[in-house]
């Protein structure tokens, strides 16, 4: 890629910060690390489908527990994983030290954790790796209450920051051709993902897709690989590391600005999908029911360039016609949900 004026200064945005505030993270990020060579590995058929249609669950209430167990429910049940003995490794947002919804809600990990353990899984691993002008990661997973309900559900919590990396080459990806992802990643019997809702004045949304890349070597962030083309970085770092089940916090989610921070909505809501591309287009589908972010309002959902590159990619789902949704509300008032659902229903299948 040609480095012009214009893109130079983008990177410089990025790195000069952290020059000062983190000079072993920005050195980090800098060069490749050593890592095995090891096979791509293909995503797994999703479990959770009906006829075809893959399906996202979208439930309201005000106990996380019970929330998180019936979002999963609703799409065919924990069961379906057969995670008894399995090493499952749950994916959470912890981009900083931030609250929700600059993060995962600590409530939702522990509720998660605490449903795998129930289903017999034998080791559950909580890790991620903060924003590069964040680190260091283990005292953003303390600071935000994550590490703490991980650990009292039963999970061992870790962070990437000096992982050790495993080189994979996904076919197809033209931006990043190879690229290194957590070993505690690739090794793990199964991968859940754990985003948050909200947005990102670069990549116009953070949901599922958008946190994958917590996965990869900082080398792999999308300013880094071509800050022009940040939703497409987004997309081919996904085809690196498959989640089983997605498992999006939008308990209190971020409506404008992001990721840092932005102004939120309470929504209390709990959705689950076995498909990163359905589960993102309903969850846009919230944002825009705000009408709060540009980026959003403008576009319908299916046009968002995170969408279409994953689905040029093969990564999930590649018709509205084919996301089958399941709602439930366990509190609250039925006529506003019943509302809120009507118009995600009707982005999503616009």
């Amino acid at each position: 890629m040609l480095t012009t004026r214009r893109t130079f200064l983008h990177i410089a945005g990025f790195l000069v910060p952290p020059l000062f505030a983190n000079p072993v993270g920005l050195l980090r990020s800098l060069f490749l690390p050593e890592g095995e060579v090891r096979p791509w590995k293909r995503a797994a058929p999703n479990p959770f489908v009906r006829n075809g249609k893959a399906l996202v669950s979208v439930v309201r209430g005000n106990d996380v527990d019970s929330m998180v167990r019936e979002a999963v429910r609703l799409i065919g049940g924990i069961e379906r994983l057969a995670v008894a003995g399995k090493t499952v490794l749950v994916k959470p947002n912890v981009v900083s030290g931030e609250p929700s919804p600059a993060t995962t809600n600590p409530q939702v990990v522990r509720s998660v954790v605490k449903m795998l353990r129930d289903a017999g899984a034998g080791k559950v691993i909580v890790g991620d790796m903060s924003g590069l002008i964040k680190l260091p990661t283990k005292k953003n997973l303390e600071q935000t209450g994550i590490a703490s309900a991980a650990r009292e559900a039963g999970a061992e919590v870790i962070d990437f920051d000096d992982a050790d990396w495993i080189e994979v080459k996904p076919p197809g990806a033209w931006l990043t051709q190879s690229i290194h992802v957590a070993k505690p990643v690739y090794e793990a019997d199964l991968l859940i993902n754990l985003p948050v809702v909200k947005t990102h004045r670069n990549a116009t949304y953070s949901i599922c897709l958008k946190n994958l890349v917590g996965v990869t070597h900082p080398r792999y962030r999308p300013y880094r690989v071509n800050p022009n083309k940040w939703e497409e970085v987004v997309a081919e770092i996904n085809l690196a590391a498959h989640p089983i089940l997605n498992i999006v916090d939008a308990t209190t989610i971020m409506v404008a600005n992001g990721p840092w921070e932005g102004p939120s909505e309470k929504t209390g809501l709990i959705m689950a999908s076995g498909d990163r591309i359905a589960a993102d287009v309903v969850g846009l589908s919230l944002l825009k029911h705000f009408d709060k972010w540009e980026p959003i309002r403008k576009k319908n959902v299916w046009e968002q360039r995170q969408i279409t590159h994953a689905q040029l990619l093969g990564i999930g789902i590649k018709e509205k016609n084919a996301v089958e949704m399941q709602t439930k509300l366990l509190k609250g008032d039925k006529k506003d949900f019943s509302a809120l659902v009507d118009q995600i229903k009707k982005f999503v299948s616009s």
